[in-house]
């Protein structure tokens, strides 16, 4: 990258003044710095989680301000490989022949010709292991299926999109795949508690909707904790309102209040809701008045009968 590239315009720093992010900023400033944006090595660089940098990188691609600096990875384009292409490398790379035939068997169809330049594209261009790219092949259509029911098999273009995801992520052992997908199950885990605990019922979560579970998800938090973030946006909005909560949920990952435990003692605004029937809190003062008031009412009646 030349010096030109590397300055930092006017525009650019206007926007990510008004984005009000930290961790956005600092990834942009690392990547105008390396030229190229690895997700592991930014978060590594920044001293950040992966799934905050991955946040932080989603944002910074909405304002724009990725455009410029690209590495192959991030342009998310399959090169266009040649049926030629695909058949010297097969022949001369048994390993591809192999994911092929696992990829037919489970999806249990032939592939087409676009299908194989997709998937010919996460072992060559991507660079992902037969291994590991058998596994993502049976993950997605675990996840396909949980998420529009038994039977239905995803196309092979929803592998190829999930194939960039580890890609970005540098998922690229089998270790590394079965923990990153251990994750996924437990998020997908997490956000059907939430579904339950927001009384969504006969629908699955909207785009909107999800997005907000994923991040928050993302950035550490449990449904345990959200469920503290639920209680405190119905009691003071009266509903689900998601803008209000994403604010209550983002102003705990600031100052790294992530469990309840954490957020009972850290966030001053604590606010729990005072049970049926239970007694107004009084304070010293209060009670004082009440006993003088209590005493005089009895010297009163006491003096009455001596009279």
């Amino acid at each position: 990258m030349n010096e030109e590239k590397k300055l930092l315009s006017a525009d650019e720093a206007d926007k990510l003044l008004a984005c009000a992010d930290g961790t956005a900023a600092l990834l942009f400033l690392h990547i105008l710095r390396r030229g190229e944006f690895s997700l592991s090595a930014a978060a590594r660089e920044l001293q950040r989680s992966e799934a905050e940098t991955a946040l932080a990188a989603d944002k910074l691609r909405r304002l724009g301000l990725l455009e410029r600096v690209q590495s192959p990875l991030q342009s998310r384009e399959t090169p266009e490989y040649t049926a030629q292409d695909i058949v010297g490398r097969a022949t001369a790379d048994t390993a591809f022949t192999d994911v092929v035939k696992e990829a037919e068997k489970a999806l249990g169809r032939v592939l087409s010709s676009n299908d194989l330049r997709l998937l010919f594209g996460i072992y060559d261009h991507l660079g992902l292991p037969a291994d590991v790219i058998m596994l993502l092949i049976h993950h997605c259509i675990e996840e396909y299926q949980e998420r529009n029911g038994a039977g239905r098999l995803p196309a092979v273009r929803y592998i190829e999109k999930e194939g960039w995801h580890w890609a970005e992520r540098e998922i690229l052992t089998l270790d590394a795949a079965e923990e990153h997908i251990r994750r996924e199950k437990e998020k997908r885990s997490e956000a059907e508690r939430l579904k339950a605990m927001f009384q969504i019922r006969d629908r699955a979560f909207t785009a909107s909707e999800r997005r907000y579970i994923d991040e928050w998800l993302a950035l550490g938090f449990s449904a345990d904790a959200l469920a503290v973030a639920y209680d405190r946006t119905v009691l003071n909005t009266g509903k689900l309102a998601w803008k209000y909560m994403d604010s209550i949920v983002r102003s705990w990952a600031e100052r790294k209040l992530f469990t309840p435990a954490e957020i009972e003692a850290g966030d001053p605004r604590r606010a729990a809701a005072k049970p049926v029937g239970a007694e107004p809190v009084r304070s010293d003062s209060d009670k004082l008045r009440s006993m003088e008031k209590m005493l005089r009412h009895l010297q009163t009646k006491s003096g009455g009968r001596e009279g």
